[in-house]
């Protein structure tokens, strides 16, 4: 990554959760061949719900780091 990457990066990790996330979604749509196209699936819609439950405060978000290791703990207790 570039540095002015880099500096827009950590500036924007100081944003609240959900301004985070729907910068993500943004930036993930911009990415796609067909941006601005119907929604594949509806995914779209999903991550707008889920993105106003969070502003909401209907659900809590966690770092990624502790999703993280719940996934991976409930990957390992699967075995």
């Amino acid at each position: 990554m570039t540095q002015a990457a880099n500096a827009i990066l950590e500036t924007l990790l100081q944003l609240p959760n959900a301004d985070r996330a729907e910068l993500a979604a943004h930036l993930l749509d911009s990415l796609e061949p067909n941006a601005g196209t119907e929604d594949e699936g509806g995914w779209g819609q999903e991550l707008q719900a889920r993105i106003e439950e969070v502003r909401s405060g209907q659900v809590k978000a966690v770092p990624w780091a502790t999703a993280r290791q719940q996934i991976l703990d409930d990957a390992d207790g699967g075995r």
